[in-house]
Order: C-alpha cells, then sequence, then structure tokens
C-alpha cells in the first residue's frame, strides 16, 4: 500500500503526522530525551531492526528533527542530537504520555512518572487556554479556515 502525501494538506495535524511518520519517530524521540545518541543505543533501547531504524533516522535527519554533531569524547564518531525542532516534540509526548495515564493504566497499577528535573515533583497537566490564557475545554474548540499569523485563527 503506498502512503499518501498530506504535506501540502491545509490541516496542520495532517501535516504533522505526514512528517512524524509512524510511531517509530515519536519512540526515537522519546529515547533521545533520555539520552541516546547513538545508533547502536537507539537499536538497543527500541529493539527495532537496524534497516528500519536506519531509514527512520535519515528521513529525521532530513526532516531536521535530529542532526548530527561531533561525538561528546571526541574522535571520528558522530552522534544523533534533537535539533529546535525535535525538542519541541516533548509537547507532543506529554500530551500522548498523559493521555496514556488517564486512558490505559489502571488504578494502583505501576508506571513510569515525568517529574521536573528541578524539584523532582510530577509534572503538571497539559490544558487547552484560550489567547488571553483562560482554561478552556476541547469541545469549546472551532476549526476554521485561516491563514498562519492572523488574529483570528487560534
Amino acid at each position: 500500500m503506498r502512503r499518501t502525501d498530506l504535506g501540502g494538506a491545509n490541516c496542520p495535524i495532517a501535516r504533522s503526522l505526514d512528517e512524524i511518520g509512524d510511531w517509530w519517530t515519536l519512540m526515537i524521540v522519546r529515547d533521545a530525551f533520555r539520552g541516546a545518541r547513538r545508533f547502536s543505543e537507539f537499536q538497543r533501547g527500541l529493539g527495532l531492526a537496524k534497516n528500519i531504524l536506519s531509514v527512520r533516522l535519515r528521513k529525521m535527519l532530513d526532516d531536521g528533527i535530529l542532526e548530527l554533531v561531533p561525538a561528546a569524547g571526541g574522535g571520528a564518531h558522530r552522534e544523533y542530537q534533537l535539533t529546535d525542532k525535535g525538542l519541541r516534540l516533548r509537547v507532543i509526548l506529554v500530551a500522548i504520555r498523559q493521555w496514556g495515564e488517564d486512558h490505559l493504566f489502571e488504578a494502583g497499577e505501576p508506571m513510569m512518572v515525568m517529574v521536573g528535573k528541578e524539584d523532582g515533583q510530577p509534572i503538571g497537566r497539559l490544558r487547552l487556554t484560550s489567547k488571553d490564557g483562560r482554561s478552556i475545554d476541547p469541545w469549546d474548540i472551532d476549526v476554521k479556515d485561516g491563514v498562519r499569523g492572523t488574529e483570528d485563527v487560534g
């Protein structure tokens, strides 16, 4: 089955999913946030076949989510590092994580907890807000055609 190209869609969700591709991309980003930098670290952490991982990493480099930088320890090796674009996927991971916490775990079931580095306390819940900062519910949102950067598009 051929993959449909959503890169030209006028829907930001469609374009985002076109670039993220599949769930392996977000798992690679997750592992990069956990400190994975080398191909072997991603492969070991994900258990992904080398050929599939190679394709995913190459696409993420092409899309500007990752970049190759000289290894921290020096030498000829290069390591994968999240770009600013890649770092901004953290919010997406937090949203998916919190949805999973709410809907995929039973009360009292053990799970990893996301905490702030500074205080070690669990992070707050993501919430939707209006432009002026008021909290809004998911059903209080409408979608309409517009142009990026205009005042009437949220």
